[in-house]
């Protein structure tokens, strides 16, 4: 285990509604709830204005609009937050080649292999650097935990939140970690910390003065041995900068359940070919087909079947699955399907034996023209207008939606710029001049300066600030390494660092994390 507090531990805080209140002025200060808005829906992230009332991500919706009726609740925006996510990404490539992203929010560093810190008190203006710098690229706030390991690092985050920074030195582990609840090593999850709990063992103390083998008989030999080295605050997990991806997925929960049989199939059919296009997204294909039903009662099933060889062809996935679901019985109605890949490779193999032999017609992009019976469709299908995206009117601007129903879409014209909240109009959902736009980066521009984007690269510089450039074009995932000398982080600004253990003032959720969906970890 090294001696230096060089590992690095990212967290950005309230990542999904901190990026929907910097694009939305009238929301900034306020509570906002990002997740799915149905009846079924689950928070995905909430604000710390949120959290003061007990919002916590992972929560259903349901609930949380009973605690906060008046926050604005949004439908996420993902593309828009993956983009802030690969800004900040870079950045921490820009540290060291070895980041271990653990979702679209929070990454492990390992400063030392980059050389841009070797002890204390460079690991403490690396860290401080590194906030500046997200601060100014994106405009949103991290907090930033430094320890000798992975888990003391990430509680060291945890402590640091919201907008904070806390190391902590080598040789106060125990006593730091001592009183902590056993919630907080990482594999503790409700039911073992209910089982220790049963057996007198509430803290991370007690489980050291439990001893190994006491903990073992209560756990398990894998799970026994791995807590007593936490109790002990005994982690050597490196920093693994790639993390292979096992499984390609997409699933939907419905706010009523689904009792038509065909109308079942078409929503698996429409889950396949998401679920191929998110794997052709990340260029690879694969040889397991799983099918997932949740039904009314809330009993799970999976099927799966696994193919000759990987592929990313939308029919073969389509066929797949129509024959898993047709070895579910969906009588009683269905509240959840999903449609997953696994067994993944970065290769395709001509499928020889599809049942639609010869079709080359691709339906990923094409837009559903029949309905269930057959009949072409002869009235048009209204626009949907999710809470929270972007749109644009030729009169009024860029705007967002603040709420749509009864034929009508509400819109409040305002930009990331504006300095207050700005006006409001009212329009029909097919008025021909309101149209979705793309959203709007969250930090202004002057003409010449670069924004950090996929193919370029941000670096601290020897002046303090960033320098960044472009990547050549045959450059890998992982960009090599900047020179040693140009790694060196320089003092932080003047505002002092938080590098006390105490836990930030302001409330902040323990449930959950924010990820890829509303059922993601937050």
């Amino acid at each position: 285990m090294r001696t230096a507090p060089t590992i690095l531990h990212l967290d950005m805080d309230a990542f999904f509604a901190s990026a929907e209140q910097a694009s939305k002025p009238s929301l900034r200060g306020k509570a906002v709830v990002v997740g799915g808005l149905g009846p079924r829906g689950v928070v995905a992230t909430a604000s710390y204005e949120a959290r003061v009332f007990g919002v916590n991500s992972a929560m259903p919706m349901a609930q949380a609009r009973r605690l906060a009726p008046n926050a604005a609740y949004l439908v996420p925006r993902f593309g828009f937050y993956r983009s802030i996510s690969e800004q900040v990404m870079a950045l921490l490539r820009a540290l060291s080649p070895l980041v271990e992203p653990l979702s679209l929010d929070e990454a492990f560093v390992d400063l030392e292999a980059g050389e841009a810190a070797w002890d204390a008190e460079s690991a403490r203006r690396a860290g401080e650097r590194l906030r500046a710098d997200i601060r100014a690229v994106t405009g949103l706030t991290g907090s930033v935990g430094l320890a000798a390991s992975k888990m003391l690092a990430k509680i060291a985050s945890e402590r640091a939140k919201p907008d904070g920074l806390v190391l902590i030195e080598p040789g106060s582990e125990r006593a730091l970690l001592g009183p902590l609840s056993v919630r907080t090593l990482p594999g503790v999850g409700p039911a073992t910390g209910d089982h220790l709990r049963r057996a007198g063992i509430t803290t991370v103390d007690e489980i050291a003065e439990a001893g190994e083998d006491e903990l073992v008989r209560l756990v398990g030999k894998a799970h026994g041995h791995a807590l007593y080295a936490m109790a002990l605050a005994h982690d050597v997990r490196p920093v693994v900068a790639e993390r292979e991806t096992k499984s390609v997925s997409v699933e939907d929960t419905y706010d009523v359940d689904i009792h038509d049989r065909i109308r079942v199939g078409l929503e698996v059919q429409r889950l396949a070919d998401r679920c191929v296009r998110r794997l052709r997204g990340a260029g690879l294909s694969g040889r397991t087909i799983v099918l997932k039903v949740r039904r009314y009662d809330f009993s799970t099933l999976t099927r799966s079947e696994t193919l000759r060889g990987p592929t990313d062809d939308p029919g073969v996935v389509r066929e797949a699955a129509a024959r898993l679901l047709d070895s579910v019985d969906t009588t009683g109605g269905v509240r959840l399907l999903g449609v997953g890949v696994s067994g993944l490779a970065d290769y395709t193999q001509e499928d020889l034996f599809a049942q639609a032999a010869g079709e080359q017609v691709d339906l990923l992009e094409e837009e559903h023209t029949e309905q269930e019976d057959g009949r072409e469709q002869t009235a048009p299908v209204e626009r949907r207008w999710p809470a929270g995206h972007d749109v644009h009117h030729s009169g009024f601007g860029h705007g967002w939606v603040q709420g749509s129903g009864l034929g009508r879409v509400t819109v409040r014209f305002e930009t990331p710029e504006d300095a207050g909240p700005g006006r409001v109009r009212t329009f029909r959902t097919d008025d021909p001049e309101l149209e979705p736009a793309e959203p709007l980066p969250l930090v202004k521009r002057d003409e010449g300066e670069l924004a950090v984007a996929p193919g370029q690269l941000a670096e601290p510089g020897s002046d303090g600030g960033l320098v960044v450039r472009s990547l050549p074009s045959d450059a890998g995932a992982q960009p090599s390494a900047p020179p040693p000398e140009n790694r060196r982080p320089a003092d932080p600004p003047a505002a002092s660092a938080q590098l006390s253990s105490e836990p930030a003032s302001l409330p902040k959720s323990r449930s959950g994390r924010e990820g890829g969906g509303a059922t993601s970890r937050p």
